[in-house]
């Protein structure tokens, strides 16, 4: 239970941290990733700050089998790149360059309730369906 009760609060902290920072703002990501025109820097800061509290971190623990909560890591078993990755990959970009969400902002963004953003989500768990059964 304590597990469950330290995910939960991590994750609200990082959906806070979302907010405050405007990564659920999809002009704002638009503007990021538009380097060409009216291009907005600011989320560089966010990323910045996320590698340099995470990279450390991963490196301390890149031998342990467990979490510091005990539980056992579960990394990828595959490494190789094939179709489903590239596909994947490219859909991805191009629904957020278009879009300006990512499913983790998005999710975030349920709070403010955007019609764009509920349509994102619906989109985003059909496509999961879609790849788990074909």
């Amino acid at each position: 239970m304590n597990e469950k009760i330290i995910s939960l609060t991590c994750g609200i902290i990082f959906g806070i941290g979302l907010v405050i920072s405007g990564m659920t703002n999809p002009s704002k990501v638009i503007s990021f990733l538009s380097i060409t025109y009216n291009w907005d820097a600011s989320l560089i800061f966010v990323m910045g700050g996320a590698i340099i509290v995470t990279a450390p971190l991963f490196y301390l623990l890149r031998n342990n089998k467990n979490s510091l909560l005990g539980n056992e890591f579960s990394f990828p078993k595959k490494t190789g790149i094939n179709f489903k990755l590239i596909f994947g990959s490219i859909l991805f970009g191009t629904g957020w360059g278009l879009v300006g969400l990512c499913p983790g902002p998005s999710v975030s963004s349920i709070a403010v309730f955007n019609p764009l953003t509920l349509l994102f989500l619906l989109a985003m768990v059909l496509g999961i369906l879609f790849n788990k059964f074909f």
